[in-house]
């Protein structure tokens, strides 16, 4: 059964099971409504994505390899830079989550997708989909919590070694991609117990090799070889749109998953018998949103939606700012907290609790005390007969 923290509840009465259940049938439904309901319109909007965002890189390309005024550097690298976070984040990381699948469209399929990240799309897809998707949040299982490398609950025992963790995180955020590459891999893990690799985690390193260097070819050979003289403001340029990308995309995911209130398990060994409606309670819990405009809601990937990319991971992240609104009720009826807060109030949460975390127990307060698991401590003694599928398949 699913062991929980022990922590002193400070949100009164909790769900049962039966509830539980009410509240997975609930989410289902809104699931559903949004699956009958695709078509043309969403179509249309991924299709016009994928062209502006394409013409907006070429673009931006072609004004940096033109010109060596000031003015057209800036203009053509904050392009590129846009350019690179629609690619990872709006269009990138939900093409690989097959939120796009039903459209049976080659050119914008999960099987097919290739994106301008050093992580190849298939490993990608198995350290994120298959392995954070599914034990999300649940220490020594979703490794997304700190990437293996920092400090993410007071149940950790804290080590003199967490005190660099603030630096150490801010360095993460400048190597973004290559550290998400490295996660991916599971490097961590092999370094940390001195494992000897496999012939196929060598083989899925090489792999991982390859796309790193025609990444770095592109972006700091190919493209200032083609401006000439002008080659040093195109390398400064595609470094600058680089480190904008991964710092930006860095703060998306820690505002997503770590700022104060989010709530992290333990779990010695899976529930094979976790029900749907469970799960979805672990999502819930485990996941905070960005409140702001829809320019935001874009940039972000519509991971400033992040609960309800955890609850429905499969649809089309254009419908997420529709389904919030029922999504809040089932939240407001079950009497659960909706972790959402402002973009900089949500970023500043989550590096104080990075610093927190830094230091022994006690040594700095939290900002938002809230514990959120008197509710599933109060599920662990449910039984089911069968695990659903976590994400059901898309027709």
């Amino acid at each position: 059964m699913t062991a929980l923290l022990e922590r002193p509840a400070t949100i009164p009465g909790g769900l049962t099971s039966k509830e539980v259940d009410l509240l997975g049938a609930e989410l289902d439904r809104i699931r559903q409504d949004v699956l009958d309901s695709r078509g043309a319109s969403d179509a249309a909007y991924i299709r016009r994505l994928v062209r502006v965002q394409r013409i907006l890189e070429l673009g931006s390309r072609a004004l940096l390899l033109g010109s060596r005024n000031r003015l057209a550097w800036v203009a053509g690298t904050a392009g590129l830079s846009v350019a690179k976070v629609l690619d990872n984040m709006e269009i990138g990381h939900n093409v690989l989550h097959g939120q796009w699948d039903w459209m049976r469209d080659p050119k914008i399929h999960s099987s097919t997708w290739e994106w301008d990240h050093t992580s190849p799309a298939a490993q990608w897809k198995r350290a994120h989909n298959e392995t954070h998707h599914t034990y999300t949040n649940i220490l020594g299982k979703d490794n997304d919590l700190g990437y293996g490398i920092m400090r993410v609950d007071e149940a950790q025992e804290w080590k003199p070694r967490y005190l660099v963790q603030p630096a150490w995180n801010f360095v993460t955020a400048c190597i973004f991609e290559y550290g998400i590459t490295m996660f991916d891999l599971d490097l961590g893990d092999h370094l940390r117990d001195k494992r000897q690799m496999s012939t196929e985690k060598k083989a899925e390193v090489k792999v991982a090799l390859a796309k790193v260097r025609r990444q770095l070819a592109k972006d700091f050979v190919v493209y200032p070889a083609l401006s000439g003289r002008a080659w040093r403001s195109t390398l400064a340029a595609n470094a600058t749109a680089n480190l904008a990308r991964n710092l930006w995309s860095h703060s998306v995911i820690m505002c997503g998953h770590f700022p104060e209130g989010v709530a992290t398990f333990e779990q010695a060994e899976l529930d094979e018998r976790e029900s749907r409606g469970h799960w979805y309670l672990r999502q819930m819990l485990g996941s905070a949103n960005i409140s702001g405009s829809r320019l935001l809601h874009l940039m972000t990937g519509n991971l400033s939606h992040q609960i309800e990319h955890h609850i429905f991971p499969d649809l089309p992240s254009n419908r997420y700012i529709e389904v919030a609104p029922r999504v809040r009720e089932v939240f407001a009826r079950f009497d659960l907290p909706y972790n959402s807060r402002p973009l900089v109030r949500q970023v500043a949460s989550a590096w104080h609790k990075v610093v927190r975390l830094s230091l022994p127990n006690g040594w700095l307060a939290e900002t938002n005390r809230r514990n959120l698991l008197p509710q599933l401590r109060r599920l662990a003694v449910a039984a089911r007969p069968a695990r659903p599928a976590l994400a059901p398949a898309v027709s």
